[in-house]
């Protein structure tokens, strides 16, 4: 009785690992690397579109993912001293900028006052003195707005 059992499980283990066994016979899990007549790399894992190209298994692993380029030998490199020279180029320019747009807010707060003291004859209306003076207030709010900006990107060079 017990030799039935043994030769039944025996039996139904090979039904069972058959499939398995045909299917790599079959090549269904084999990867194909081919080469069509413009001479490309191609790979696949079914033997039927490898019919017209020349063709051969491939039995390492393939690597799906580009590769990294690796950095040549001679790539430049910035050292700590450039690295505070270029900080110290970088600040003397933006601290350039800021006395420059210092120079033009102080300049156009002086054409804003220049034009709020002017009163022509046409400008009855108060309106008209508001137009006319907008230009001069939004050239001012954008010197300063420049000059907010110059002085955080100098306050975050000393990060």
């Amino acid at each position: 009785m017990y030799a039935r059992v043994a030769l039944a499980a025996l039996l139904l283990g090979g039904v069972v690992a058959l499939p398995a066994g045909q299917a790599r016979a079959q090549g269904a899990s084999e990867i194909w690397k081919c080469l069509d007549a413009d001479g490309r790399k191609h790979y696949t894992n079914s033997k039927k579109e490898t019919t017209g190209m020349k063709c051969e298994p491939v039995t390492s692993q393939i690597n799906v993912a580009p590769a990294q380029k690796a950095r040549p030998a001679n790539f430049p490199r910035e050292s700590s001293a450039e690295r505070a020279s270029a900080k110290g180029r970088q600040r003397e320019i933006l601290q350039k900028e800021l006395a420059t747009e210092e120079q033009a807010l102080s300049r156009a707060r002086q054409a804003l006052a220049e034009q709020e003291a002017v009163r022509s004859g046409d400008e009855r209306n108060y309106a008209r003195v508001l137009e006319r003076l907008q230009p001069y207030k939004d050239s001012v709010e954008t010197h300063e707005k420049n000059i907010e900006a110059l002085r955080r990107e100098i306050a975050n060079l000393n990060r």
